[in-house]
């Protein structure tokens, strides 16, 4: 596997460091309100833990389950609902949180789900953002570090499932996958 991966993008020490500084400002903006974060499985469930470990107010948490990838490194667009959260959101701060905005249609389309819920707000955050790749106009509030186009996987991110476990935000070879789409 590590022979599979051209670059270490983004060190475990540089996300540890993102997730503090997020889960600080967090903690402030969110001072006396009732949050909920819902964490975008399966890639945001390795960012989410280290985020709600540093976020020092009452929370409450939840998780969705979407596809819009499948075993591709594009985005199809089209978002599948795998698992809806459980909770009731009506008239409480939501924070949705990802572990990386590409395309943003994923986001747009679960922000504008949640706010049909009657939440107080729903905001945005997310531990990597790939702006060049954006196709919709998406305000994140929580932003955290910035990387360049290129296919990454690590810290939850994956290709056909693989990768998740890598402890840093590393490149794919595109050896990996550039034959296996080129035959879809």
């Amino acid at each position: 596997m590590i022979n599979q991966i051209k670059e270490i993008l983004v060190t475990r020490e540089e996300l540890k460091n993102n997730a503090k500084e997020l889960g600080k400002r967090i903690s402030s903006d969110y001072e006396g309100k009732e949050l909920v974060l819902i964490g975008v499985l399966k890639g945001g469930v390795v960012f989410f833990a280290d985020l709600i470990r540093e976020i020092t107010i009452p929370i409450d948490v939840d998780f969705i389950s979407v596809s819009s990838y499948g075993n591709s490194t594009k985005s199809s667009g089209v978002v599948r609902i795998i698992k809806d959260i459980d909770i009731d959101i009506t008239n409480k701060h939501v924070l949705i949180v990802e572990d990386l905005v590409d395309t943003g249609l994923t986001l747009h389309y679960l922000k504008s789900m949640f706010e049909a819920r009657g939440p107080k707000d729903v905001k945005i955050c997310t531990a990597l953002d790939k702006p060049s790749r954006r196709k919709v106009d998406l305000e994140i509030d929580y932003k955290g570090i910035t990387i360049p186009d290129k296919f990454v996987v690590g810290y939850g991110l994956d290709y056909a499932e693989k990768y998740r476990n890598l402890p840093d935000v590393c490149v794919l070879d595109s050896s990996v996958y550039t034959d296996k789409e080129d035959m879809d």
